[in-house]
């Protein structure tokens, strides 16, 4: 860890909702490291195994023990706006990192409300009680760090995606509600003077994650005996990015907070900004599974003669999703000599030795 980072932290007071989820909590592990001063809050909800969110939220517990930093876990709803005062008014956050979202972008077309309460009702909730950290005065909240999702994007945009596209045809719920998370930033930002980032996280992966996603489910279904379908028969790009690189990114970006500017209309600029978060190479879908197998082999949780092609389904495209994902992640570059770097061999070997550790494991089961 950079010298400068471990100083910034130590003693700040921040705010991660979404705490024990797969990034959320990641997040925190390594802020507790600093010496930072955390509330973390989360509803549990049961989208996937809350059991794996209590897991997360544990490794916090031990980690929290054993730092310099504080840890206090809020149980609670952001679309509960009287909590989400609560919280701020008695943490007094310096820096918010909001990544509560529903997640999901087939789950959005099947379950709309849970995304207008989550990300639509639940980020307005966020936007009113940093508006109102400045209250009577108060120093209030020096920087809001927001996740938003290279779904974005849509199917339509250029290779490789850059922050600069207009972003205007998503072709899921989900990602209209992320977008709008972007343009509520920026309006508050520009008339509250509020800093705030919003990140387009491109496929995160790693131990721990989220088993919504297509490398764990891939794991579960293979374990279990069953096939495995690979969308678009296989003509599909993803650029995943391992969960290390996305919180060195989140802690780089939660430094250095958009500056506060006037305007050429003689009003405040908008402090805000958007980045792309993504390993900027995209890998063929097939190649992914490939090796994910290799290493699922190579960690014991499938015998050396499983027979991949067995259970292998190619099918059409699912509505929402979209063929390729490429971060352009020159902006980050440039702002702050940034670019995750770990390959997708090494982030895929350490899921599968932590699926081989957590479900395999007698200790677990």
């Amino acid at each position: 860890m950079r010298l400068a980072l471990q100083e910034f932290f130590e003693g700040r007071k921040i705010l991660v909702t979404g705490a024990a989820g797969f990034i959320g909590s990641n997040l925190v592990l390594r802020l507790l490291k600093t010496g930072a001063r955390i509330v973390g809050l989360d509803n549990m909800n049961d989208y996937y195994d809350p059991c794996l969110k209590e897991y997360r939220l544990e490794l916090i517990k031990e980690a929290a023990k054993k730092s310099k930093g504080l840890w206090q876990f809020v149980r609670g709803d952001l679309s509960d706006r009287a909590l989400v005062k609560s919280v701020f008014r008695e943490a007094s956050p310096a820096i918010v990192v909001n990544l509560a979202a529903q997640a999901g972008v087939r789950y959005s077309i099947t379950n709309p409300d849970a995304y207008i309460e989550s990300n639509l009702i639940g980020f307005y909730n966020i936007l009113e009680a940093c508006r109102h950290s400045y209250d009577n005065g108060a120093a209030g909240v020096a920087h809001l760090v927001y996740a938003s999702s290279s779904s974005v994007y849509g199917s339509d945009a250029e290779i490789p995606f850059s922050t600069e596209d207009r972003a205007d045809r998503p072709v899921s719920l989900y990602a209209a509600t992320k977008r709008s998370n972007e343009l509520l930033a920026y309006c508050y930002s520009k008339l509250y003077a509020i800093p705030s980032t919003g990140l387009r996280f491109f496929t995160v992966y790693g131990p721990a994650g989220r088993p919504d996603m297509a490398y764990f489910g891939f794991t579960d279904k293979l374990r279990q005996g069953k096939d495995i379908e690979i969308f678009n028969f296989g003509n599909c790009k993803r650029d995943f990015t391992y969960i290390d690189d996305i919180v060195e990114g989140i802690c780089r970006v939660m430094e250095k907070p958009p500056a506060r500017t006037q305007g050429a209309d003689g009003l405040p600029g908008a402090p805000h900004t958007v980045y792309n978060i993504g390993h900027g190479e995209p890998v063929d879908l097939l190649e992914f599974v490939d090796i994910l197998q290799q290493e699922l082999v190579r960690a014991k949780v499938l015998p050396a003669d499983y027979d991949f092609e067995a259970h292998k389904k190619l099918v059409p495209m699912q509505p929402g999703d979209v063929p390729v994902t490429y971060a352009d992640t020159s902006g980050l570059e440039r702002d702050f000599g940034y670019r995750p770097k770990t390959s997708l061999r090494d982030g895929l070997r350490a899921f599968a030795e932590w699926y081989q550790e957590f479900y395999m494991n007698d200790e677990y089961l």
